[in-house]
């Protein structure tokens, strides 16, 4: 499928976003950690999160095999929460899950006494898990990997024996993930000790809260893109955002008030690696020249995030240069595509990102459009309410 979007002549919208993927998730562990009777309020409508409140109801009703699908934050939470959890269990996924490395949260868990075995390659899912009590201890890890990593291992580590403590090595990237776990497991009632390159957690007992989840400030990033590139032909309130969020993807805000009061915008985002996407893309079609640096989870997400903007920008006209972890564009061009069509490769971010450029362009085509369930699914829906024409 493809879907044919167009802009309106002017934009005054109120947006209800959708409820945070990350926090719902980690909330998702957490109450069943601490066997909560409470529902969760707000929980987010995403693919990601309602394939994990799946999997972890099923659990209660005696299943053992569980496809998450291209779900990856669910694929780390649930592999080091089945690995506490007595029993024997299966955990697969996607053709791309399957090529997506799990061998670093495998063998942390290996080195706390769990059992875990690969099903088909090694260091990938899908994975046999025999759950049991851990042991905790002492494990390093490397800070540069996916928080994810971290946070699955965090979540479990009240839980084991003999508490975890954890030594990170080198640069610690994705910090304000690392801060929303911490801070969401004390509201659970448990405390977390981090103290520059270690964290140490005592074996501790949950307590069961009700908990709401705020919405979602990686989703307002393509809200805040729109405006940028309508100018000031749009105005768009978005509702049920936190100004004192737990979410660091709220750095948003002022992301595009810098973005848009510079000529050139050179920007770190290791703690924000979610939002370059749609900076890479606003800053090509407003002319602004951009040298973004700590990329490198892009190239393990959904997809090779940094090649799949190189070959889709191109398509419109904007020549990237990349390697390993940065990404710059210094205002070279190229022909566009007569007719693009934008690839999405299975990613959510893909889709939202290249959406508003029909702004600029007076149409775009997007290709396999329903990737956006993975973490907005309403997306598309609230283009309309904001007057953009689709077709397809």
């Amino acid at each position: 499928m493809i879907y044919t979007i167009q802009p309106p002549a002017s934009i005054h919208a109120e947006i209800r976003l959708p409820a945070s993927k990350s926090i719902s998730n980690r909330i998702l562990i957490l109450n069943a950690l601490s066997k909560s009777k409470y529902p969760i309020e707000n929980l987010s409508d995403s693919d990601d999160t309602q394939v994990l409140a799946k999997a972890l109801l099923s659990l209660q009703t005696g299943n053992m095999v569980f496809d998450i699908g291209a779900a990856g934050t669910s694929m780390r939470f649930l592999t080091a929460y089945l690995a506490q959890h007595e029993g024997a269990w299966i955990i697969t996924g996607s053709e791309r899950m399957k090529n997506r490395p799990i061998q670093i949260l495998v063998d942390s868990l290996r080195e706390i006494g769990g059992k875990i075995e690969y099903m088909e390659k090694e260091g990938f899912p899908p994975l046999q898990i025999y759950g049991k009590k851990l042991s905790g201890e002492t494990i390093r890890l490397n800070g540069g990997v996916s928080s994810q990593y971290l946070s699955a291992l965090m979540m479990i580590a009240p839980l084991t024996q003999q508490g975890l403590d954890i030594q990170l090595e080198g640069t610690i990237i994705s910090r304000p993930y690392i801060d929303m776990t911490i801070r969401l497991m004390q509201t659970f009632g448990v405390e977390t000790g981090w103290k520059g390159q270690h964290i140490r957690i005592e074996p501790q007992t949950y307590q069961p809260v009700p908990f709401t989840v705020e919405n979602d400030w990686s989703a307002a990033s393509y809200w805040y893109e729109i405006v940028a590139l309508a100018g000031h032909s749009a105005s768009v309130k978005l509702i049920g955002l936190e100004q004192n969020s737990i979410q660091g993807d709220a750095k948003v805000e002022e992301l595009f008030e810098t973005m848009v009061s510079t000529e050139s915008l050179h920007y770190d985002f290791t703690n924000e690696p979610d939002l370059a996407q749609t900076l890479a893309v606003t800053c090509c079609f407003l002319n602004i020249p951009f040298h973004f640096t700590g990329l490198q989870t892009l190239r393990i997400k959904e997809t090779d995030r940094i090649s799949a903007l190189q070959t889709e920008l191109k398509k419109l006209g904007f020549i990237l240069k990349t390697n390993e972890a940065t990404m710059e564009w210094m205002g070279e061009c190229c022909y566009p595509d007569s007719n693009p069509v934008i690839s999405t490769y299975d990613d959510h971010r893909m889709a939202m990102a290249f959406a508003p450029v029909c702004l600029k362009t007076g149409k775009i085509r997007i290709e396999n459009p329903n990737v956006v369930s993975k973490s907005y699914p309403g997306f598309w829906d609230d283009l309309r309410i904001a007057g953009f024409e689709i077709t397809g």
